[in-house]
């Protein structure tokens, strides 16, 4: 039986001239629409309603959902089954795949298995190591990291190989990803680690989470000296924070997250600090719009999913457009 999702209003089935999928996100970014992502946190469940619930909060207010690969390295639903689920009810998910757990014979059977499970994006990280999660005493693998396993991965859609070279019968039509993060040190490397990115075969990119932004300005203007605007699609990463305190404890324990001394005294004089928070996050946005070369944003709110419509809807980027969902037309 056909999936529901790509049977009555999932990804198309055609693919575009000039596309490498047939999924909307990779659409609405070669359409020139500014495009939202967002993050689904998987659940600790195997219950699908679990995902479909968590889903629905983004119900027309975004254009891909990620489903997150042991994020943290914490053990929740995986990835590939987060994502044939969204994928079966239409929505267009952006499967992450994460070095840290799978070697290259697992990580390429879960390329061609989410691709036919109708999964047109897929986002390649490196992962978090072992000792971050609740499974410290698990054995990392990272027999790839992310520039070998973009490799990888647009070898099984351009030459129909595998890396072993043994030849497949049918390529995963995917659209490429990987991250970035404009303020990781050393700052001056962050643009040139992003085109080595784009050389291994990287379409998009989605970024760490974004506060300053003279920094990101600056990260842009070395992306366009290096000649990659044209030649990849950068989306902002932002996040709504809960408080100063909050924001405080991000950048002092989270290895390449920036927070400007400026934002945390803004959220430590407001009254509401989590309103103030969202309201910080739609003023990011709707800067991160007016930079050129910035294609769209990916929204992180752990923990404050249901804060996304709200910021969206807030930010104005959408200027009228509706991103599918279940039910739409």
């Amino acid at each position: 039986m056909m999936p529901a999702g790509n049977a009555m209003t999932g990804e198309s089935l055609e693919i575009l001239p000039g596309h490498s999928s047939p999924g909307r996100l990779e659409r609405v970014l070669r359409a020139g629409a500014f495009a939202i992502t967002a993050e689904l946190a998987p659940p600790d469940s195997a219950n699908p309603a679990d995902v479909y619930e968590r889903a629905k909060l983004f119900d027309g207010y975004v254009d891909g959902i990620n489903a997150t690969d042991g994020s943290g390295a914490n053990c929740h639903m995986s990835s590939v089954a987060v994502s044939a689920l969204l994928a079966n009810a239409g929505y267009s998910p952006v499967m992450q795949i994460s070095c840290r757990d799978k070697n290259r014979i697992a990580i390429q059977g879960d390329i061609l298995g989410a691709a036919a499970l109708g999964v047109a994006n897929m986002l390649c990280l490196s992962g978090d190591g072992v000792q971050a999660g609740d499974h410290p005493q698990a054995k990392p693998v990272f027999d790839l990291d992310c520039m070998s396993l973009l490799g990888i991965a647009r070898g099984l859609r351009e030459d129909m190989k595998f890396q072993s070279g043994r030849k497949i019968t049918s390529a995963p039509r995917v659209f490429l990803g990987a991250a970035e993060n404009p303020s990781g040190l050393p700052f001056e490397w962050r643009a040139r680690r992003l085109a080595k990115k784009v050389e291994a075969g990287a379409q998009f990119i989605q970024t760490q989470y974004c506060y300053d932004m003279p920094l990101l300005r600056s990260f842009m203007q070395e992306v366009e000296a290096l000649g990659l605007r044209d030649k990849v699609f950068i989306l902002a990463g932002v996040g709504p924070l809960r408080s100063a305190k909050a924001a405080d404890w991000m950048r002092t324990n989270v290895p390449g997250i920036h927070i400007p001394d400026a934002l945390i005294k803004r959220m430590a004089g407001a009254q509401d600090q989590a309103a103030e928070g969202r309201q910080l996050c739609v003023d990011l946005i709707q800067e991160m719009h007016e930079i050129p070369g910035i294609s769209g944003v990916h929204i992180m709110a752990y923990r404050q999913e249901d804060s996304v419509p709200e910021i969206v809807e807030r930010s104005g980027v959408l200027k009228g457009r509706k991103p599918w969902y279940p039910g739409s037309n």
